[in-house]
């Protein structure tokens, strides 16, 4: 029986997951998968990466006092290793109610987004190119397994079945296919501690369901069910991965890209099986808008039929429309509904990318040396929690005004200002620690305020587009 290093080092090999000389970001709950996986890294049995060893870890703001001690453990675990590490607290149920996603992909999409950016600033401080750095997590092959049987119960395609990719970008997993057991065997063999979320018991949510009862049920007929599983997703990617390749070289042919519209060839999609045309119009959507990818299969259904309707017009989620102009089928997004701000961290010093509401950037300065302006925060220092969040308004934000003794919702702040409707989701809002700190162009909040005790200033500038 092969030990977790040797079967993490040969699932590594097999992927190509680290390039010779690369850096790795590794994402670290405290929960004994994640925990493993940086022994592994930071032990060197998955290759040296010594001075180019990153831990994020994110607090999802759900647990309360649990969350902090896993900060804590995972601070201190990374101590021991002399590995650095970045604790980021981020308000994921807003985030969901504001995104209409469950908490489960809304924690997802903060994870990999702040990874992303991680990965970056890593790369940038190595002076090393941003591909050669990967971001490590630590599935596991029974997380590999719930997922197929999560999507199988909910009815997904091809694509959704395959489960969880050893290798996705820069996203890699060398644990895959070990099973849990095999990671807290070797843990205890170790003498290692970690935590346990005791959201993961409960049974009311359908993939701790799986992993309590159902999976545990299969395998006392089936005692082989994941590694046969394992067996059978391996030959269903092998076969997707080979009709995306099919779609993307047909959307590169059948279709026109611009920022923020395509256009469908009618008549060339019309050559394509009902299934290609369908994974076609997926590869066209994904290359233009990135949260297409979120599009339920009826939006990309009624898109098919569209393409044989000489006046088809439909509105599809996040804010896009689709409609046959002629000889083609476009898809853009609607004027009144600009993608919101992305959630995305700003160090001092930084400067982060905001899409179409331009940039925001900060700088450390002496207090007196630039004044407020609209388009310019200065805050305290010494008062912030950095790395500073940005992300765009949501349901139940509140701020402290600069003179004011009470909070005031972020609604009445842009009904008071007169910002419009359509521009309220491009508006950024800076963070930190959870808080609203400046709300960009319109209000700075009073708990960072500049005083004459203040030592040293944050300066916070929005570049707009």
């Amino acid at each position: 029986m092969m030990s977790l290093p040797d079967i993490a080092r040969a699932t590594a090999l097999e992927h190509r997951m680290f390039p010779e000389g690369g850096a790795v970001v590794t994402l670290v709950s405290g929960g004994a998968d994640s925990v493993a996986l940086l022994r592994l890294l930071a032990s060197g049995a998955l290759g040296d990466f010594a001075g180019r060893l990153r831990v994020l870890h994110v607090d999802h703001m759900l647990r309360g006092d649990d969350a902090a001690a896993d900060a804590a453990f995972v601070e201190a675990l990374c101590a021991e290793f002399g590995v650095p590490c970045r604790v980021v607290r981020y308000d994921v149920a807003a985030y969901a109610a504001a995104e209409g996603l469950n908490l489960e992909d809304a924690g997802r999409r903060v994870r990999y987004r702040f990874a992303e950016q991680e990965a970056d600033a890593l790369a940038d401080a190595l002076g090393a190119s941003r591909s050669h750095v990967r971001i490590a997590v630590a599935h596991t092959l029974d997380d590999h397994v719930e997922t197929f049987l999560m999507r199988l119960l909910a009815g997904a395609g091809a694509s959704g079945l395959r489960g969880i990719r050893p290798v996705r970008g820069r996203i890699v997993r060398p644990l895959i296919a070990a099973r849990r057991a095999e990671v807290r065997e070797w843990l205890a063999s170790q003498g290692a501690s970690w935590r346990e979320d005791a959201t993961n018991a409960d049974t009311a949510r359908t993939r701790a369901w799986i992993r309590a009862e159902l999976l545990p049920l299969i395998e006392t007929r089936f005692p082989a069910f994941a590694r046969t599983t394992e067996r059978t997703l391996g030959i269903l990617a092998d076969e997707d991965d080979l009709l995306a390749e099919m779609a993307e070289a047909f959307a590169r042919d059948f279709a026109t890209v611009a920022p923020g519209r395509v256009e469908l060839d009618r008549a060339r999609m019309a050559t394509l099986s009902r299934a290609m045309a369908r994974r076609t119009v997926r590869a066209v959507l994904a290359a233009a808008f990135p949260e297409a990818g979120r599009l339920e299969a009826e939006h990309v259904e009624a898109i098919v039929d569209g393409l044989s309707c000489e006046d088809f017009a439909r509105d599809l989620p996040f804010g896009l429309r689709a409609e046959t102009e002629y000889a083609t089928l476009a898809v853009s997004r609607r004027a009144d509904t600009p993608a919101p701000v992305e959630p995305c961290l700003l160090e001092v010093p930084g400067r982060v990318d905001l899409g179409v509401a331009g940039a925001m950037t900060a700088r450390y300065a002496e207090p007196g040396e630039m004044p407020a302006t609209r388009d310019a925060a200065v805050l305290d220092a010494d008062a912030l929690g950095l790395p500073l969040l940005v992300d765009a308004p949501r349901p139940g934000d509140r701020i402290q005004p600069l003179g004011m003794a009470g909070t005031k919702k972020l609604h009445d702040v842009f009904v008071d200002a007169k910002v419009p409707k359509r521009l309220r989701p491009v508006t950024p809002v800076v963070r930190s620690s959870g808080d609203v700190a400046w709300v960009a162009g319109l209000v700075t909040s009073e708990r960072f305020k500049v005083t004459d005790a203040t030592k040293r200033v944050v300066v916070v500038e929005w570049e707009r587009p």
